[in-house]
């Protein structure tokens, strides 16, 4: 009698196991640079007391300067991670984003924070691409929402750990507390932070250059994988994909107007910054988590059952609880109900992110993959970092006042949810279709 055959394209359980033990770093990696990338809102009033910073300036370094090369050296290094070794160029960037993060705490003026925060988006670019590109030739399409769902919950993961330490500190700081170093001298409680979180990542970019790099998967014969290839075939199905696109930019536009919720609950309901961050904190990594995992775990379960456009689906769904808890918890009489409310609004962001890659590994072909995913990160975080912060604060400004931030940031997730919701039906129509051509290809 013959022996059964593994289903086409199916990984044998022993290169399963290695893929998990693969998420499991990526997912470690990740939470090290959302930590890297998160802690610096926390360390604001130190840094602008030590460093003589204007808030202007302190915006400059929240957002352009990390986002611009965060996102545009994306491109590049996509296209790079579609021809070369991307567990190479992974190790690299974490290496890269650790000493900058490191080199954070030796800043003496504003240009040295700026070129610091620079360099953590160069290497912090060369994470998502590689790592979503990594998980989808490892697992095969049936299996990869688990696992991207692993990976995704490391935002919600990294942003508490970021929050209960910058709670930390900040109670450190008012006892007038600091360290001493070897070779780098007395450092002040921000000073330190920066080694702290940053350091450590040297150790996990080291675990990488011991990982081999999975086998490619078959994509599109007549595509050869170059930037203008992948642009060409997103520009050639532009409704599938801007359809796509806004669906998760208001995600992160909501999601990075939340840099705000520190100065929303002290200045409506009087909390503490430190208090907030530490309630924050454990919310996010509780809920946040549980939110991904669950929409990994229905995500493939339906998918096996022939479902194809589920994983839009889910993400509409988390759109929706994100627009209507958004719109209602800065609104609500006492902190601890609006905190809670806020935790919702987590999930719902955590439920659309986690269906954002996975969603979009459907419709990308193999050979620019890691370009398409790169792109699609370009998009979600120029989106986030320019217009959820700043719309907040011209509300502040021009709008509500600066005492009516409760208002600013109810309004954000109806002014940029409501036209996604709309857009349902077209949107789903045209993924669908994305997704039979996607499956005819391969």
């Amino acid at each position: 009698m013959n022996e059964p055959t593994a289903a086409p394209n199916t990984p044998p359980a022993s290169s399963l196991a290695y893929g998990w033990l693969t998420v499991g770093l990526l997912t470690i990696a990740y939470v090290f640079s959302f930590v890297d990338r998160y802690v610096l809102g926390l360390l604001i009033e130190p840094i602008k007391a030590d460093l003589d910073l204007t808030d202007t300036q302190i915006g400059l370094l929240l957002g352009p300067a990390f986002a611009i090369f965060y996102a545009t050296m994306g491109l590049p290094l996509g296209w790079l991670a579609d021809k070369k070794n991307r567990v190479r160029i992974v190790a690299i960037g974490i290496a890269v984003w650790s000493i900058a993060t490191a080199a954070s705490g030796l800043a003496r003026n504003f240009t040295h924070l700026f070129i610091a925060r620079m360099s953590i988006g160069v290497g912090e670019a060369t994470l998502s691409p590689c790592a979503m590109s990594i998980i989808s030739d490892s697992f095969p399409p049936e299996k990869r929402s688990r696992p991207i769902a692993v990976y995704t919950m490391a935002l919600s993961v990294g942003a508490g750990f970021a929050s209960l330490l910058g709670a930390g500190v900040l109670t450190w700081a008012k006892s007038g507390g600091s360290i001493t170093l070897p070779m780098v001298g007395e450092l002040m409680p921000w000073q330190a932070t920066f080694f702290i979180v940053g350091l450590p990542g040297l150790v996990v970019s080291a675990l990488f250059f011991l990982l081999r790099e999975p086998a490619r998967s078959p994509g599109v014969n007549t595509m050869g994988g170059n930037l203008s290839d992948m642009l060409k075939h997103v520009r050639q199905r532009w409704r599938l994909y801007g359809g796509f696109i806004s669906l998760f930019c208001f995600m992160t536009i909501v999601a990075y107007s939340q840099g705000w919720g520190a100065a929303l609950f002290e200045r409506t309901w009087g909390w503490e910054t430190s208090y907030y961050a530490s309630i924050n904190g454990v919310l996010l990594i509780i809920f946040g988590p549980a939110a991904v995992l669950s929409a990994g775990w229905l995500c493939d379960h339906w998918l096996s059952q022939g479902k194809q456009d589920v994983a839009m689906k889910i993400a509409f769904f988390g759109v929706l609880v994100t627009v209507v808890s958004g719109a209602a918890f800065p609104l609500m009489p006492t902190a601890p109900v609006a905190m809670a409310v806020f935790a919702v609004n987590n999930m719902g962001i955590g439920m659309t992110s986690a269906m954002g890659v996975t969603a979009l590994l459907r419709i990308a072909p193999g050979p620019i993959k890691a370009q398409t995913v790169a792109l699609y990160y370009m998009c979600i975080s120029m989106a986030g970092l320019f217009l959820g912060p700043t719309s907040v604060a011209l509300l502040n400004d021009h709008v509500f006042g600066v005492d009516g931030i409760r208002y600013s940031m109810a309004v954000i997730p109806v002014i940029f949810g409501v036209p996604v919701l709309l857009g349902l039906r077209g949107i789903l129509a045209n993924y669908g279709r994305g997704v039979t051509e996607h499956e005819g290809l391969l």
